[in-house]
């Protein structure tokens, strides 16, 4: 257990309290060493805000249960200075003990963190968000660089496409060529030979007759 007690008193009369169950309280003797008119400990008008705790604790978390609990007191409907200087001991029991009980309950089981440690916590938050964006923004750009290369490749492979494409259609087109001429040289023979069955070898045929 981390809060033990919390009282608001007005001076030694106590007006409000929660007691952790099975606890000693000692709240009697230290609101008769807690000075009237000392400033620093009677607050919001000359009443007192105190909580026990545990050594364990420490500091931090108590003084923040005693700010919430002043903020809450403070917007009580009868926390008017004109009010409560006339409400009787335990006057607010009924109606601010169960708001003290629950702030205990909050700070006991699950306390708001610091604002040290928020502050921390979205630092960590938005570093982890930088981290994840730097190696997002790299693996995109290996990516990029990778995409870069298979296109230079892409380009080198077409380049060497289209020389290959000429050398090929040059050999083609003289093959073509080759094959044509061959082929008028053989049509040309083939005339001579018929020809020359007729008119002989020398190809007077109007000199036989």
């Amino acid at each position: 257990m981390s809060l033990i007690n919390a009282i608001v008193s007005r001076g030694s009369t106590i007006l409000a309290e929660h007691q952790a169950p099975g606890s000693e309280t000692f709240r009697m003797t230290i609101l008769s060493k807690i000075p009237p008119n000392n400033s620093k400990l009677n607050i919001c008008g000359g009443f007192t805000f105190l909580v026990m705790a545990d050594d364990s604790v420490g500091r931090k978390m108590p003084f923040a249960f005693l700010a919430d609990l002043q903020r809450k007191f403070i917007e009580l409907p009868s926390s008017s200075s004109a009010v409560l200087s006339s409400t009787p001991a335990y006057g607010l029991q009924g109606t601010f003990s169960p708001t003290i009980a629950s702030l205990m309950h909050t700070y006991n089981t699950a306390p708001p963190t610091d604002e040290v440690a928020r502050a921390q916590a979205e630092l960590n938050q938005v570093k982890d968000i930088m981290v994840q964006n730097v190696e997002q923004i790299l693996s995109r750009g290996e990516r990029i660089e990778l995409l870069v290369d298979k296109t230079d490749s892409m380009a080198t492979q077409a380049t060497a496409f289209r020389r290959g494409a000429r050398t090929v259609r040059r050999q083609m087109w003289w093959k073509n060529s080759k094959i044509l001429a061959l082929s008028v040289l053989v049509a040309l023979l083939l005339l001579y030979i018929i020809v020359a069955q007729f008119c002989g070898a020398g190809l007077q045929c109007g000199a036989r007759s």
